[in-house]
């Protein structure tokens, strides 16, 4: 299921708060503190380890991912991952986890920070005095009061950057394409398409991640629809503004100044924009404060332990199915899931092609979320050379040629309420199952209804065999007792076109089904 609960030994591999070693210690993890390792040395390191934290210094990159033969997590004490390579991580079923809140406060103030510097353009006035000069008429600043801020992506950092700006009298617009309109007006942002935005700021600051849609966001066509003079903030991630189109926008004029505390390449090699009059820069110092180091280091601490613990998960970059894989009502389906996933390969004994997924009943309305890779994991068990997870399990059913499809149907039969319903594309094979309290349960196979629902736990023997051959059940008792197997339960289905099916609940797998083949028209064993 999810990535095994209980972690042994974390490495600590980037400067972080006491804080954090102190909680995972407390917990009865183990924990390595070794800072500044190169890449020889973390490779060595990290082979006996299955839990990581680092900040931003450490690279874990594929190479390192794939050396770390007992990783479990990764954990960033902060919020962006562009460090770690979460596709390799996911492959590998490693779970990557950040601290989505820690350094938000943090971040949103030097923001503001940086806003009320470009308007009064605080230091290169307290350069100049540092020089020995007293130019009051160099430095003739504006008021925020009735300036518009446009803030592009309005997730945490955007809307404490919103609410405090608007305190200075500012109208704030913006864009994200997640946050509804409905949501930015509860915290005063009125939401724009981008093509509206640029020429109505007089300041624009970014915070959204940098992906392939957010590189070069303000480039050189956006500059060119923006009000002359605009100002320019980006303590987000280094990309997002176009570096060299903003250096042309300043020496045009087009932007009137800007405030970096992020760049392409860190340290900058390239100092045209660091010297540049109207740029104030900053050495990445957007979660530099000692409250958002503690913050995030005790964050990802406790999601450690969290996760040892078996509880709710917070913070996950890339198992979205985990946060619901420790709730109480979500296991028992997530169980279901996985069990019927493992019974449809038996019965298919084939990966690729189409498999369609169906939940019935208002309780599974948003559930194919997890329920999804919970079935690819299990079906994937016994063919996938590697792990299989709820971390992988999508990208290796899809890698595998595995086509996956889910509907929902708000109706469930009654006294259900939910069913989960698999085919398999150009088989008969068709799985109803529902959970009884905790217990994943069978209700249909291929048609034929199971009046006592089969448990799906534990080793359970399938087959189908003729109707009336009242005198199978004694045979295959027999072979069990000649195999030493015991018999813990028996379950039979309804009479479909003059054939039936048998589910046996065994102590341990039979070695062979050749024997018992000899007397059924077909015979699978699960291990669920």
């Amino acid at each position: 299921m999810a990535p095994p609960a209980g972690l042994s030994k974390v490495l600590i591999s980037d400067s972080l708060d006491p804080c954090c070693q102190q909680i995972l210690r407390e917990a009865g993890i183990g924990v390595l503190e070794k800072p500044g390792l190169g890449k020889e040395q973390l490779l060595a390191e990290i082979k006996d380890c299955d839990g990581l934290i680092v900040r931003s210094a450490t690279k874990v990159t594929a190479d390192i991912i794939n050396a770390a033969e007992k990783l479990r997590v990764i954990g960033r004490a902060g919020t962006g991952v562009d460090n770690v390579d979460v596709e390799a991580a996911t492959r590998k079923g490693i779970l990557v986890m950040n601290t989505p809140t820690g350094n938000s406060l943090s971040a949103a103030e030097l923001t503001c920070g940086m806003i009320m510097s470009l308007a009064r353009q605080i230091p290169q006035a307290a350069a100049s005095m540092k020089e020995g000069k007293w130019d009051r008429k160099k430095f003739m600043g504006m008021e925020l009061q009735g300036k518009t801020l446009g803030i592009l992506g309005l997730g945490r950092i955007g809307r404490e950057v919103a609410t405090r700006m608007q305190s200075f009298g500012m109208r704030t617009i913006g864009y994200d394409p997640i946050i509804t309109p409905e949501e930015s007006a509860a915290f005063d942002v009125e939401q724009l398409p981008l093509e509206q935005i640029w020429p109505l700021c007089d300041f624009i600051t970014v915070h959204t991640p940098l992906l392939p849609s957010t590189t070069g966001l303000l480039n050189d066509a956006t500059f060119a629809r923006c009000r002359r003079g605009v100002q320019v903030i980006n303590c987000a991630r280094g990309g997002i503004v176009d570096e060299g189109a903003l250096l042309r926008a300043l020496q045009s004029g087009q932007c009137g100044g800007a405030a970096l505390d992020v760049f392409t390449e860190e340290p900058p090699k390239d100092k045209a924009l660091v010297n540049h009059p109207n740029v104030i820069s900053c050495p990445h110092l957007g979660a530099s404060t000692r409250e958002a180091q503690s913050r995030c280091g005790r964050e990802i601490a406790l999601q450690m332990v969290d996760l040892a613990q078996d509880k709710a998960l917070v913070g996950i970059v890339n198992g979205q199915a985990l946060c619901n894989a420790y709730a109480p009502h979500t296991k028992p389906w997530i169980a279901l899931a996985r069990a019927l996933g493992i019974v449809l390969y038996a019965l298919t004994q084939r990966v690729n092609g189409g498999m369609q997924i169906v939940t019935h009943g208002s309780i599974l309305q948003k559930a194919g979320s997890y329920l999804t890779p919970a079935v690819a994991m299990g079906f994937l068990k016994e063919s996938a050379q590697k792990n299989v997870n709820l971390v992988n399990g999508l990208l290796l059913a899809q890698e595998a040629g595995l086509k996956i499809t889910t509907t929902h149907s708000d109706r469930a039969p009654s006294g259900e309420e939910g069913l989960l319903q698999l085919t398999a594309q150009g088989t008969p094979v068709l799985l109803i199952g529902s959970v009884q309290g905790i217990t994943p349960v069978l209700h249909e196979l291929n048609g034929a209804v199971f009046k006592q629902r089969v448990p799906l736990t534990g080793t359970l023997l399938i087959y189908k065999s003729k109707a009336s051959s009242a005198s199978l059940l004694p045979t295959v008792i027999g072979l069990l007792g000649k195999a030493k197997v015991e018999l813990l339960s028996y379950h039979h289905s309804s009479t479909l076109t003059g054939e039936e099916w048998n589910i046996l609940s065994l102590s341990s797998p039979l070695q062979s089904l050749q024997e018992l083949k000899q007397h059924v028209t077909e015979a699978v064993q699960v291990a669920l």
